[in-house]
């Protein structure tokens, strides 16, 4: 007689385990402490011989739901397949899918990486996947992410208006991808499929001002700067120096040599130049120079009473132990009317470059000063530093802010290569006519 629920609740276990039998081969099996365990008896399709598969526990398996999991054996039994031998191949398969998840291959490729990136970067691409793709897809086997998955974590992106963001991982997602064929983890790379779908990236400079009228209001404004006096003296460093805004945020008293005898300068060594982390780690990697101009050593002269006995120029607000936020100038120039459509810490790069390169100094000596490494071939060979001329062309750049300053309507850039030294003929004053 089959089994009801009311018989399966009400039935007493005894000293030994008792069947409680229902049909079609399914019996729940009573043990004496009063577990009941839901057993189904079948003969294998191969060899005749008998064998039981466990359907569950009772309550948590219901009578219906044993009855369902015992027609399904029975139709798999009834194809010629063993129901417990299917059982363990589902078992392993779930286990080597967890196994070669998304997010396990992922964190593989990433450690993989590591040697190669500074920890910066290490950081970045690792947020990267475990903000925008391991809560989605991370748990999924590598070989079941497709298209279809990956499409709407780039949507999501795209949508809020982060297209950088959802191009960077989309690249990153099929470097992962290629990483796991070459590791025969998978076999094909489907977020490269999806290079077409998203929009071109928007070409992108920093926001800068290279007016010469403009650039003066911004320096009287900078002036003006209503702080502390390591932000305000980052202000005012940050056009004269033009180098990168983590370069000078992070600057340390250690590296400023006033007594050289090439004049003084500003050593910013390897490990804070942006570098890749083969470079940084060479011995062989130069220190960059920053010839410094009078105009600095003075500002250098202003801040040393306060901060020159701590590591750092710029300390942090919170602590002196570190450096300013990478957010300080940016935040003080929008306290001083720039927003970030008009003006950033790094326009000050762009700034420097334009109006140097239409004040005749060679370009060559200007990409040196910005740190920049000329590619191609010739850069290859081409291992001069132009100190020299560098040393003369940041004195020359200090003196022309501080014209701009004094009164930009009165100043004009020449637009065209002088003859001669260009720090000799920087500019021209004439009255206004």
């Amino acid at each position: 007689m089959p089994l009801t629920d009311i018989a399966i609740r009400k039935a007493i276990p005894g000293a030994k385990p008792t069947k409680l039998t229902d049909s079609g081969g399914l019996y729940v099996l009573l043990k004496p402490d009063g577990a009941r365990w839901w057993r189904w008896d079948y003969r294998r399709p191969l060899t005749g011989q008998r064998n039981t598969l466990s359907l569950g526990t009772y309550p948590d398996t219901g009578l219906a739901d044993a009855r369902t999991k015992r027609d399904e054996a029975r139709k798999l039994l009834a194809r010629g397949l063993d129901p417990g031998e299917q059982r363990k191949a589902t078992k392993m398969a779930r286990k080597e899918g967890a196994a070669n998840s998304f997010e396990v291959i992922a964190r593989e490729w990433l450690a993989v990486k590591a040697p190669e990136w500074t920890s910066k970067q290490h950081n970045k691409e690792r947020d990267r996947l475990q903000n925008h793709a391991f809560p989605w897809i991370g748990k999924l086997p590598i070989t079941e992410v497709g298209v279809a998955e990956i499409r709407p974590l780039l949507d999501r992106i795209a949508k809020r208006g982060h297209l950088e963001q959802a191009h960077r991982l989309r690249f990153q997602l099929s470097r992962v991808f290629k990483y796991a064929i070459a590791a025969e983890y998978a076999s094909r790379d489907p977020a490269a499929d999806l290079s077409a779908t998203l929009p071109s990236r928007r070409k992108h400079n920093f926001p800068t001002i290279t007016d010469p009228v403009q650039v003066g209001e911004l320096l009287r404004a900078i002036d003006g700067f209503v702080g502390t006096l390591p932000v305000a003296c980052a202000l005012k460093l940050a056009p004269m120096l033009f180098v990168r805004p983590g370069e000078l945020r992070a600057a340390e008293w250690s590296e400023f040599d006033l007594d050289h005898p090439d004049g003084p300068r500003w050593s910013i060594p390897p490990a804070r130049r942006k570098l890749r982390k083969a470079e940084k780690e060479d011995p062989k990697t130069q220190p960059h120079i920053v010839p410094l101009p009078t105009q600095a050593l003075a500002i250098l002269d202003e801040l040393r009473p306060v901060t020159g006995k701590r590591q750092y120029l710029f300390p942090g607000a919170r602590s002196c132990k570190r450096p300013m936020s990478d957010m300080t100038v940016n935040a003080a120039l929008r306290r001083l009317g720039y927003d970030k459509e008009t003006l950033t810490g790094h326009g000050f790069r762009h700034m420097a470059s334009t109006l140097l390169n239409e004040l005749g100094f060679k370009s060559d000596a200007i990409e040196r000063q910005l740190s920049h490494k000329e590619p191609g071939v010739r850069g290859v060979y081409n291992k001069a530093e132009y100190l020299p001329e560098r040393k003369k062309m940041m004195q020359a750049w200090a003196t022309y802010l501080d014209a701009l300053r004094k009164d930009p309507k009165k100043i004009v850039a020449v637009k065209r290569k002088p003859r001669g030294n260009p720090a000799n003929n920087l500019v021209e004053t004439r009255k206004a006519s």
